[in-house]
Parts: structure tokens; sequence; C-alpha cells
């Protein structure tokens, strides 16, 4: 839709381009009769709030309208609520076919498509840990009708992440919650679950981790916020009187997709959780990263703040403070980071592995598991000559853990037949002789971090399938 051969016929003030989508979905794209004047509309479409401009599409040679315009609101609470009620309507009594009333799709979005209601109706908010689902209903139903209220929760433990959604039954209502609810909250449109990835991602990924961080002065990406992850890109900010987490804001000056914003911080290992937000007063990118460890969070911290995503455009990281204790934090982390280092030197050096013994000198000492998930208790081995039902591929990273270590890990969801390591790889195998257990050893295991190892259990290749290969040689 060519947008640049409209023009207003009123000759007043036309917001910049660079201002057309401030905030986010303030804009209305009209399918109208080709007679309608701007008079009309702004006649009809005034009642529902500070009308910004409105120019109609014309044809670039004859100059007649085509039947398509456009209405700046100054919110987007105002543009919703023109979208609500008069889509469908007669703009005058000797009209004969409705108009269509959509809200117009911002113009850094590469997309040319129409915004969906369903995405102008959830927004996502960052809420106290202590909330629950009927705290935050009642909080935010002041400005509608709630369809449902759910608050994001760790897997493992059942706690709130400090999280939380809000599904209203109509686009102004979300819009009205972002605009008057208190700051604090931080409270903007969430992404679509379902948004397919853009293509842009590709086009940059083998670059990212050539990028070299630089230094960019401070700037204030959201001026109504005070809160530091907000405020700047300074790499020497004075980490003593930083708060530490294992969550992570993000901010860019160019929006990003949660699929980028994944395949950025994916390279760090422990990536547990991320999730892109709208920002309803700008285009600026913005998001919320989080890690199953802190020694993960503080490593994508102080590596990717400053890191150019697309090229040129400088991505601000700042710990997000969810009261965690930073003592317990940093605790945590140095047993992480020595248990990898062990199990590293163990893995170079297999003639060292009489210096891997936690607490004790007995060498019957089962291997001490450090992680946060949660495994089932030790079970016995199946003897070794019973038949494979079901083989697993596993994949470490940065490197294998220790053979002990891992026939511990993989022996605790029953029927483990044996686990092995290919000589000079980062990956290994487990026969199981019943596939629930394999099936539960991928569900609990897979993408998790055990003794600082990043682990990827997937089902192997059948027998039959590997026969068409070349053979083992190990």
């Amino acid at each position: 839709m060519d947008e640049a051969g409209s023009c207003a016929s009123g000759g007043g003030f036309r917001p910049g381009v660079d201002s057309l989508d401030e905030p986010p979905n303030s804009r209305i794209f009209l399918v109208i009769s080709k007679y309608t004047p701007e008079s009309v509309l702004r006649e009809r479409f005034s009642p529902f709030g500070e009308i910004q401009d409105i120019w109609v599409v014309r044809d670039k040679h004859t100059k007649e309208s085509k039947g398509i315009a456009f209405v700046k609101f100054a919110r987007s609470s105002q543009a919703c609520r023109a979208m609500e009620e008069m889509h469908g309507q007669c703009l005058s009594p000797n009209d004969t076919k409705p108009i269509k009333v959509f809200i117009a799709q911002s113009r850094s979005s590469g997309s040319h498509r129409d915004v969906e209601d369903e995405e102008l109706t959830r927004i996502f908010v960052m809420i106290p840990k202590s909330y629950t689902e009927e705290d935050l209903r009642e909080k935010f139903k002041v400005y509608g009708d709630i369809e449902y209220c759910s608050i994001i929760k760790n897997k493992v433990t059942g706690e709130s992440k400090g999280l939380g959604y809000v599904r209203y039954l109509k686009p102004s209502q979300a819009a009205q919650a972002i605009e008057n609810c208190d700051r604090s909250f931080r409270a903007i449109l969430a992404e679509p679950k379902n948004k397919a990835s853009e293509s842009l991602e590709q086009d940059y990924y083998s670059n990212m981790r050539q990028e070299t961080l630089g230094h960019e002065p401070r700037v204030n990406m959201f001026p109504f916020e005070q809160q530091s992850e907000f405020s700047g890109f300074d790499k020497n900010d004075n980490r003593g009187q930083e708060a530490i987490s294992k969550r992570l804001s993000v901010v860019s000056r160019v929006p990003f997709t949660e699929e980028q914003l994944f395949s950025i911080f994916d390279i760090v290992p422990g990536l547990e959780y991320c999730e892109v937000q709208r920002d309803p007063y700008s285009n600026y990118g913005h998001g919320v990263v989080q890690y199953f460890n802190v020694a993960s969070a503080i490593y994508a911290k102080y590596k990717l703040h400053g890191f150019q995503y697309p090229p040129g455009n400088r991505i601000g990281v700042s710990f997000i403070d969810d009261g965690s204790n930073a003592t317990d934090l940093l605790r945590k982390m140095a047993t992480q980071m020595v248990a990898a280092q062990l199990a590293s030197m163990v893995w170079n050096n297999p003639s060292q592995q009489q210096f891997l013994q936690f607490g004790g000198n007995s060498g019957s000492q089962l291997p001490q598991i450090q992680t946060d998930v949660v495994l089932p208790s030790c079970k016995k081995k199946a003897p070794p000559e019973t038949p494979v039902k079901e083989r697993l591929f596993i994949v470490f990273n940065p490197h294998p853990l220790p053979l002990d270590v891992l026939e511990d890990i993989f022996c605790r969801f029953g029927n483990l037949i044996e686990v092995y390591l290919v000589s000079g790889k980062n990956v290994g195998y487990a026969k199981y002789a019943d596939r629930i257990s394999a099936n539960d050893a991928i569900t609990t295991l897979h993408g998790k971090i055990l003794n600082g190892v990043r682990l990827k259990v997937m089902l192997a290749d059948s027998p039959r399938e590997e026969s068409n290969k070349r053979q083992r040689t190990y």
C-alpha cells in the first residue's frame, strides 16, 4: 500500500515519518468511499480523541482518492476505541457501503498487514513475586472486562517469576491499562504467542559472534522510567552498586522479535526464558531474558551489553532487581564454576579423576550433581544383555561430563543399560531398555545445565538407519 502517495487536503500539521507510530497503534487504517472528504472523517472521528492528522491516499497522477485513508490519534486508546465503534458503520446517510476500520501496522515492522484484534488485547506486566492471579485481576479490572489473568511460574519450583499477562476483551481496554496503570508494572502489549520469525534473524546470525563491543554515551531510552536498567550503555558502570540477578532487561533502538532475542542470548548457555515487550511510548525494542543460573546472566550482561545487532545498533543489557539475595546467588555461581572446572580437568586428563571427590576420601561416594533440575532418585541399571528399546544422543556444551556423573544422572529414570562417551567429541549415547524411561530423560534433561554443562538430549538414529552410514570407529 503506497502511503507515499497520500496527502492531506487540510494542509495542517503532519507528524514526521519517525513519529507516525508514536505511541504505537495510534493510527487507524480506513477503507472508505472515494468521494468521502477529509472534513467528514474529522467530524466523525474527532469524538474519540485528539486527532493529530488525517490524510487520504491519492493516485500520484490523477490525485483522485483511492478510497483509503489514515487517521493519527494522540493516544492508542483513542485509536482503538474509534476502531471498535466505527468499523462497519456508514459515515453519512447517503452512503450505502459501510467503512472498514483497522489499527494500522507499524511502518518499522516490515509487514503490510493490519494488526489483528487479538494482538492488541493481551498485556505483559512485571509484578511483585507475592502477587496471585486474583491480585493481578484486582489491580487491572478497573480498565475493562478481563478475559483471563496468568502469572508466569518456574516449572520446577512453581514459584512466580514476577511476570504476568492480562487479557482484555477489547483493545481499547488494554490500551487504557497500559496508559494509566502505575509505571512500576511496566505494562506493554505482549507479543503474539505464535508470531512467525522474521527473515532478518538469519541475515545477521552468522555475524553475531564476530561483532566487537564498544562504548557509547549514556542515553535515556525510556524517559518515563528512572530505573537503571533502562538508562544507559556505559560499560564502566560500578558493579558494586548494581543489583545482580538471573533476569536481564534488554533495550534497543531497533525493534526485535522474540526469535531474534533468543538467538542472541542463547549464545550463552543456560537460557531459560525470554519475552519481547512492546513499549506504548516509542518504537524501541524491549525484552526480558532469564537464565537458569546467575553465572550465565552475569556473563551475558557483560558480554552482550553494547553488542551490535543489527550492525550499527547497540543493545543495552542490565540486571533486573528481583529481590534475590546476591550473596546466595554468587555462592551458587562459585559452586557451579568450581564443578565445571573440575569436570573439565577430569575430561582433559582422566588420570586426575582421583581429585574429583566431593566431601570425602571414599572412592565409593556418589558423584555430586549441581543443578536446578529436580532429578528422580537413583535406580538400578538394567543388565547389560537386556535388549535395547531406545537410544539417546547427548550433546555437551562446553565439554562432556565425567562418565560416573553421566551414569548417575541417566540411571535415575530407570532401565538404563549403558551410557558412554564418543572419544574426542562432546557427544555421547545412553541405551535404555524402556522407551518411557528414555522419554522421561529427554523431557527432564534436554536444554538443562548440570555441573555447569548444558545438555541436549534427543532420540538417536535407529540401528537400521545407522547401517546406511559409515561404520563407527569407536
